[in-house]
């Protein structure tokens, strides 16, 4: 079975295939830890990410002009 190869990372000394899948997981618990951190530490609040979220898809996915 091919696997759909992201990266190839050495890890002591041993060479190991990561995923798209594997890579997307890792990137999603790594931000949804730091945005707890960031709520637990009272440096932002919910509503801040909420809103920033919405902006940043307003501006990325804004139609061609």
């Amino acid at each position: 079975m091919d696997k759909n190869v992201a990266l190839k990372m050495v890890i002591n000394g041993e060479e190991r295939d990561v995923t798209y899948e594997e890579l997307a997981l890792s990137n999603n618990l790594a931000q949804e830890a730091l945005v707890r951190v960031l709520i637990e530490k009272k440096l932002m609040e919910p509503k801040e990410l909420m809103d920033m979220m919405e902006t940043v898809k307003k501006e990325r996915y804004r139609k061609p002009e």
